[in-house]
C-alpha cells in the first residue's frame, strides 16, 4: 500500500497541471490552440528527433511502434462490426477509432518520464509514432467512414512536423551522428516543457467540456473497459507468449510496452470527432472520465505490474 500511494503521488503534480491549464483558460483567457501549436510544431518534433537520435535503432526497438500500429488497426476494426450492433449511429465510429489509440503524447511521455529511465523514454517517444500516424491514417477512415481518400490520408500524414523529425533523426542515428554534448540538458528542458504544456493543454480542453447530451453509459462503458482492460490484456498476452516461446524483447521492453498500453483516452479524438462531427460531445466526456480515473488506475496498474 506504501508503495501505491508513492506511485499515486509521483502521478498528481501531472494532474496538478491539468487544473493550471483548465484555470488559465477559464479565467485569463489563454489561447489553447497556441500552445497546441507549440506542442506539435516545434516541442514534439524536437523531441521525437532527439529520441530517435538517441536510441539504440536494432530490430527490438523497431518492433515496438510496428507492434503497437498492428494491435491499433487490428482493435479498431475487430471492434466496428460489434458496436455497430449496439449503436445504430456513428457512434460506433467515433468509438472504434477512439478505443484503439491511447494519450501516448501528453499523459504518456510525462508518465514515461516519471517511472522510466532516461533511455527507455526514448524509446518510449520513438514508440508514440505508433499513435500518431494510426490517428492520422486508419483513425481517419474508421471516424469518418472513408470519406478521406488514400492520396487525402497520405498527404496528412506527410504533412506531419513530426513524421519530418522522426526521419531525419532515423537518418543521422543510422549514419552514426549523435547529439552534441552541448545540447544534452536542453533536450531534457524540452522534454520537461513538453510533458507540462502538453498535461495543461487537457486543461484547457476541459474549460469547454461538452457535456449536453454526452453522458451516454454505454458508450463511455465500453470506452472504458477496451482502453482499460482489453489494451494491457492483449499487451500482457504478447509479454507472456515472447517470455515464454519467443525471447525477442527483453523486460525492459515489456515495461516500455506495459506502460504505452495503461494511458487513457487519448485528447486527439475529440478533434477528430469534432471536425467531422462525429459525436463529439460523446467523446469529450469520454476522454474526461478516462483521465480522471487514470489519476489512480495508472499507479494500481503500475503496482500491479512491478509485484
Amino acid at each position: 500500500m506504501t508503495l501505491f500511494l508513492t506511485l499515486v503521488g509521483k502521478i498528481i503534480p501531472l494532474y496538478f497541471s491539468i487544473l493550471l491549464g483548465f484555470f488559465s483558460t477559464k479565467y485569463f483567457d489563454c489561447n489553447k490552440d497556441t500552445i497546441a501549436k507549440i506542442l506539435l510544431y516545434i516541442l514534439a518534433p524536437f523531441i521525437v528527433f532527439n529520441a530517435t537520435l538517441s536510441v539504440e535503432i536494432n530490430s527490438s526497438v523497431l518492433f515496438l511502434p510496428l507492434f503497437f500500429f498492428t494491435l491499433s488497426v487490428i482493435i479498431a476494426f475487430g471492434t466496428l462490426p460489434i458496436f455497430q450492433r449496439i449503436f445504430k449511429d456513428n457512434s460506433a465510429n467515433v468509438l472504434s477509432f477512439s478505443v484503439a489509440t491511447g494519450n501516448t503524447g501528453n499523459l504518456g511521455i510525462p508518465v514515461a518520464i516519471l517511472f522510466l529511465e532516461p533511455k527507455l523514454v526514448d524509446i518510449f517517444i520513438f514508440t508514440v509514432l505508433a499513435s500518431i500516424l494510426y490517428q492520422n491514417s486508419v483513425g481517419y477512415y474508421v471516424t469518418a467512414k472513408s470519406n478521406f481518400t488514400s492520396k487525402e490520408s497520405i498527404k496528412k500524414i506527410l504533412k506531419l512536423p513530426v513524421l519530418h523529425a522522426f526521419i531525419a533523426g532515423l537518418f543521422l542515428n543510422l549514419m552514426g551522428f549523435s547529439m552534441p554534448e552541448i545540447f544534452m540538458d536542453y533536450t531534457n528542458y524540452l522534454k520537461g516543457a513538453y510533458a507540462i504544456l502538453g498535461m495543461m493543454l487537457l486543461g484547457m480542453g476541459m474549460e469547454h467540456l461538452k457535456t449536453n447530451g454526452g453522458f451516454d453509459k454505454t458508450f463511455i462503458g465500453l470506452a472504458l473497459f477496451v482502453k482499460f482492460l482489453v489494451w494491457p490484456a492483449f499487451v500482457l498476452l504478447f509479454i507472456f507468449i515472447d517470455n515464454t516461446i519467443l525471447h525477442f524483447l527483453d523486460k525492459e521492453l515489456y515495461f516500455v510496452m506495459f506502460i504505452f498500453s495503461i494511458v487513457p483516452l487519448a485528447g486527439n479524438t475529440v478533434t477528430v470527432a469534432t471536425l467531422l462531427n462525429v459525436k463529439p460531445e460523446k467523446m469529450s466526456l469520454a476522454v474526461f472520465i478516462s483521465t480522471l480515473v487514470s489519476l489512480f488506475y495508472i499507479p494500481l496498474m503500475i503496482y500491479l505490474y512491478t509485484h
